[in-house]
């Protein structure tokens, strides 16, 4: 008997009807969300791995972070890139209606693009480019806009069609909503930028 009373061969559940583990990818494969079996280094399979990747970031910022204002933004963002993961799961775009509570059209861009004019307001210029640090959150803020960039690029990488537009504009614009996220949050710690 394996911990907690259950075999060795039976899946154990923490939650009804979900499993921890399935098995189902022992052999380097994955399921996407129209049922395609796909190798895990498939270039899809990368790209919300990406977003994945990049939504453990904004945890770990938002473990750090202390203002409500930027909690509020960084649980917003985390919320966008699961449906973001989802639609990039979804190669056949079939489960579409599970996935629209989260708007990423134009109000979603825009809403972005708010943040950073609000942000921004708060400081100073930039004359040259930055090294990447300051207090945690804003490091981590930092490795996340980069973490995204890389997301970015795996969504190009999928060709035209392969996802909607707005994905890969909302992904766009997230990085620098992000990098702007990552200068405020240092500059309301009175952490000097360091300038290359």
């Amino acid at each position: 008997m394996a911990f907690g009373g259950h075999s060795a061969s039976q899946p154990r559940h923490y939650n009804q009807g979900v499993s921890i583990y399935t098995r189902t990818g022992d052999a380097g494969e994955t399921g996407l969300f129209d049922g395609t079996r796909v190798s895990k280094s498939d270039p899809r399979v990368e790209a919300y791995g990406d977003i994945d990747e990049l939504n453990a970031v904004l945890g770990l910022v938002r473990a750090h972070l202390t203002e409500p204002d930027l909690i509020e933004i960084v649980a917003h963002l985390q919320r966008d890139l699961f449906a973001i993961g989802a639609r990039l799961a979804d190669p056949g775009q079939r489960i579409a209606e599970r996935v629209t509570k989260v708007d990423l059209g134009v109000r979603a861009v825009e809403q972005l693009e708010l943040w950073i004019d609000r942000l921004d307001e708060e400081l100073p210029e930039m004359r040259r480019f930055i090294l990447a640090g300051g207090t945690p959150a804003g490091a981590a803020l930092h490795l996340a806009c980069a973490v995204c960039r890389r997301g970015e690029r795996r969504i190009v990488a999928l060709g035209t069609g392969a996802v909607e537009r707005a994905v890969l504009t909302y992904v766009n614009r997230l990085s620098d909503l992000l990098f702007t996220l990552a200068r405020a949050v240092n500059a309301r710690a009175q952490r000097p930028e360091v300038e290359w």
